[in-house]
């Protein structure tokens, strides 16, 4: 009879790499979320980018409501040529809406939205009173 010796280190660092790699999957970002965008912020504010290429600006809609953002649009529809055989179709067309949860809530009434050669920018500034203060430390 063979006695194999167990190890519950060994079992327990594999444990952690399954862990780790479903973490790491999870945060990768969903292909299917449209548009893809970029966030960013400073003290003022902050500035979401989203990539839009074909859509027409007067088509979006634009909500902030205290941390979240939605942009809803309309991607035009591509022309349907029955003589042609499609061997690859990965353009998205038709309706989108993505909402997307900010870091901190914004002040609504401070959003700016412009588009410019496909790219949508979103500049919205920070409450004054959701900004950090500085505190002064007094002496006894």
């Amino acid at each position: 009879m063979r006695f194999y010796h167990h190890n519950p280190m060994r079992r327990l660092g594999e444990f952690r790499r399954e862990m780790d790699r479903l973490f790491a999957d999870m945060s990768r970002p969903r292909a299917t979320a449209y548009p893809p965008v970029n966030i960013s912020a400073d003290e003022e504010g902050l500035v979401v980018t989203a990539e839009l290429p074909g859509v027409d600006p007067a088509d979006l809609e634009i909500s902030a409501v205290r941390d979240n953002l939605t942009i809803r649009g309309e991607l035009p529809g591509y022309e349907e040529d029955e003589s042609r055989t499609w061997h690859r179709r990965e353009r998205r067309s038709g309706s989108f809406r993505r909402t997307i949860q900010l870091p901190y809530a914004i002040d609504a009434e401070s959003v700016d939205a412009t588009c410019r050669d496909g790219v949508l920018r979103i500049s919205m500034k920070r409450p004054e009173v959701d900004k950090p203060h500085r505190i002064e430390v007094k002496t006894a």
